[in-house]
């Protein structure tokens, strides 16, 4: 479905989104988006909020990757410090 609507931008930037299309997109007050432009066009798109379903999934998979290779809690200092001097002498 391809809506067109005329609007304007204020002195303070600020770009009213018309009711009709808020409405048919179910964009609420504290909506945020993501603006993208090719130097030519704007694009808005509304960011949704990560659910806390997908987080839980992404710690599961980080702990199973975690057990898989044998690593230990001890572990991870030393290899934060072996990657943080690394990163030290490319420089």
């Amino acid at each position: 479905m391809s809506t067109m609507e005329v609007t304007r931008m204020s002195s303070k930037g600020q770009v009213v989104i018309p009711g009709s299309i808020r409405s048919s997109l179910g964009i609420k007050s504290g909506t945020k988006f993501a603006v993208i432009t090719d130097g030519e066009s704007i694009l808005m798109k509304p960011m949704e909020s990560p659910k806390l379903a997908a987080f839980k999934e992404l710690i599961a998979e980080s702990r199973a990757c975690v057990r898989s290779t044998g690593l230990t809690l001890s572990d991870v200092p030393k290899a934060i410090r072996r990657v943080r001097d690394a990163n030290r002498y490319r420089r």
